[in-house]
């Protein structure tokens, strides 16, 4: 049984309510978004520079590299990796426009314009990577 929102200390209220996208702006969900993708594409960049570091093995590693690539979950792994890339640049893009003084008054259909035309983008990745 859940525990009445009252009856919890006021950190479990902070982080329930920071876990809550309910009653959520656009602006909060684009500062996520960017805090998470930046997070997870330095992470990539980390795990990019290990795995490369196995071509020091010559051509035994490069073809060990290239099977391993070829599989069907390092090709989620990249579509993932393409949305967090398109998030990123495209709420990028968003900040660039609204810090240069366009659009001020509609950031959020900015936000969602964009977050759509990522998703288009995204789809059309994600068939090229498994199709090609």
């Amino acid at each position: 049984m859940a525990v009445p929102i009252q009856h919890k200390s006021p950190a479990a209220r902070a982080v329930q309510a920071w876990f809550n996208p309910l009653k959520r702006s656009a602006g909060f969900l684009a500062f996520v978004l960017m805090r998470i993708t930046g997070i997870g594409l330095v992470v990539y960049l980390l795990i990019h520079m290990v795995v490369i570091g196995n071509l020091l093995r010559g051509p035994a590693g490069w073809d060990s590299l290239i099977q391993t690539m070829k599989s069907p979950w390092v090709l989620a792994l990249d579509v993932v990796l393409i949305a967090g890339i398109l998030i990123h640049m495209l709420n990028g893009l968003r900040v660039t426009i609204i810090g240069l003084g366009f659009g001020t008054q509609s950031h959020k259909g900015i936000f969602w314009t964009l977050m759509a035309v990522a998703v288009l983008l995204l789809a059309y990745s994600a068939w090229l990577v498994f199709t090609k």
